[in-house]
């Protein structure tokens, strides 16, 4: 059942250890199939090394499985909280990156103080309230923060105490944000580190955002 998007999530998780976004089990990316509503997740517990087509689970929108011989996700029902909650996410990535993870300890937005921010995230990097692992709770706080937080542009949401949830229109484009929020999350922390960053007008973020989304690129 839905090999290829079983294929792409499997090869994709690759990518959260390459780019030093997870270390040893933590972390996981589940693709939304758009025809059948199913989810592919990561298996819980089982080392990056080890993923493969074979060992990703299938759910339903209620995170009850429904092909797999392993269990899925600890943040299953999280995923799919956000899926029934927002038709156009096909793709969700969780990791605790040490950086953006360093700013959701300390239960802060990461402030637009870099163009980068400005283009990918248009804005700042929400950071939504503490939830306890395990139900729909994180879930439905991610779904309030990017719902009614100070950024609806943003594909990333930190969460306090907690790490990383990125979402896209495929779970390429929630690996991309991952990626990417990590990366502006440590500029912005070194920045710190030299004195007081200058902050972004809203204008040219807005002008910033809408130049890359809609102009940059092929």
């Amino acid at each position: 059942m839905l090999e290829e998007l079983r294929s792409i999530v499997a090869a994709l998780h690759q990518e959260l250890p390459n780019n030093g976004l997870c270390t040893w089990t933590s972390g996981n990316i589940s693709g939304r199939d758009p025809e059948s509503g199913y989810v592919v997740i990561k298996p819980s517990g089982v080392l990056f090394g080890d993923l493969d087509t074979d060992n990703m689970v299938v759910v339903d929108n209620h995170a009850q499985v429904v092909e797999g011989t392993f269990k899925p996700s600890s943040d299953t029902a999280t995923h799919c909280y956000i899926y029934r909650e927002m038709p156009e996410v096909g793709g969700i990535v969780h990791t605790h990156s040490p950086y953006a993870t360093a700013w959701a300890a300390s239960g802060r937005d990461i402030p637009c103080v870099l163009t980068a921010m400005a283009d990918e995230f248009g804005g700042v990097i929400p950071c939504g309230g503490f939830a306890l692992i395990g139900g729909e709770e994180i879930g439905q706080e991610i779904a309030r923060v990017l719902r009614e937080g100070p950024n609806p542009h943003s594909p990333a949401v930190i969460m306090q105490n907690h790490g990383v949830f990125t979402i896209g229109p495929t779970p390429k484009a929630a690996v991309k944000a991952a990626v990417m929020c990590e990366d502006v999350a440590r500029t912005v922390f070194l920045a710190h580190q030299l004195g007081q960053p200058i902050p972004i007008a809203p204008q040219d973020i807005a002008r910033l955002h809408q130049r890359y989304t809609q102009v940059y690129g092929q």
